[in-house]
């Protein structure tokens, strides 16, 4: 079982001013009497000597227990070694001057991972980052189950990102894979929880974690390139004749509809073939007039 963070209560600091004022208030008179008062024995002027040092000594020990606290700040407490809670409340604050004092931010940071080297599902070497959005939630954790939380949430972060990049292939090939590229929302869902299962004993909480940068590694950028143009252009066609097929269809069932022209099998097989090349062609196509018989 873990340190947890225990919220302690801290008096004002506005009263421990109060109390010094007159601790060095009550230093000040007791030296003044015993160094002018004449009708003051040798024992009483020790005595007064005496109560003015320990009235110093004690205005410092209460000024040493002031500390300022900003706010979205935590200031975790120790007393030889000994975890006493941390203090939360804003402000001028005095707690025990014989504890020690560590300022930790609770407020929101992010940072941007290296740009890393890794291989996808499928081998291909990519670079990837990502941009990490995160707070301390648990002080008593950051300081004593992690030796540095800070560089503990920037070395766990990279470490998540690269096994993440390793359970997706860059680019999908279909609809129904799921790719760094194309399933943004869900990679960027599963690289939170990632990061949030390995930071669970650093007493951070992971807002929000999203790539900012995917590429190709360099040496394999232009082939790729060249794959992603060609099933670009492959998918591209395959729509074009999906559509073209249905456009045909449409042209014979209309025309047949209607009797506007019969045709038979060989015409219709001409048919198809002239409005094929009209619509997938790449180029315009240049009509051909027939003013006769469309029969020899």
């Amino acid at each position: 079982m873990g340190i947890r963070e225990q919220v302690r209560h801290t008096a004002s600091g506005f009263g421990a001013i109060g109390m010094w004022l007159a601790l060095w208030a009550g230093a000040i008179w007791l030296t003044a009497q015993a160094a002018t008062a004449e009708d003051f024995t040798n024992g009483q002027r020790f005595l007064a000597g005496g109560g003015a040092f320990v009235a110093f000594v004690a205005g410092i020990t209460v000024l040493a227990g002031l500390f300022m606290n900003a706010p979205n700040q935590g200031v975790v407490l120790t007393l030889f070694g000994a975890y006493r809670g941390t203090a939360r409340e804003p402000g001028l604050r005095w707690a025990n001057p014989f504890y020690a004092k560590r300022k930790l931010s609770l407020r929101v940071r992010n940072f941007e991972t290296q740009r890393l080297k890794v291989n996808d599902l499928e081998g291909n070497p990519i670079e990837i980052a990502a941009v990490v959005v995160w707070k301390v939630i648990d002080t008593a954790e950051a300081c004593f189950e992690v030796d540095d939380y800070a560089n503990f949430v920037t070395v766990q972060s990279e470490a998540a990102l690269r096994n993440l990049a390793t359970r997706y292939p860059y680019d999908a090939h279909d609809d129904v894979t799921h790719s760094l590229r194309g399933s943004t929302d869900e990679v960027a869902a599963q690289l939170q929880q990632e990061i949030q299962t390995r930071l669970e004993r650093a007493g951070v909480s992971v807002i929000e974690a999203r790539i900012s940068h995917m590429a190709y590694a360099p040496e394999i950028a232009q082939a790729m390139l060249q794959r992603q143009q060609a099933g670009a252009i492959i998918a591209a066609r395959q729509r074009i004749v999906e559509g073209a097929v249905g456009m045909v269809e449409m042209a014979l069932e209309l025309l047949s509809q209607k009797g506007v022209v019969r045709l038979d099998e060989e015409r219709k097989a001409q048919m198809v073939s002239n409005l094929l090349v009209v619509l997938c062609g790449e180029r315009a196509t240049q009509p051909v007039v027939n003013t006769g018989t469309i029969y020899p």
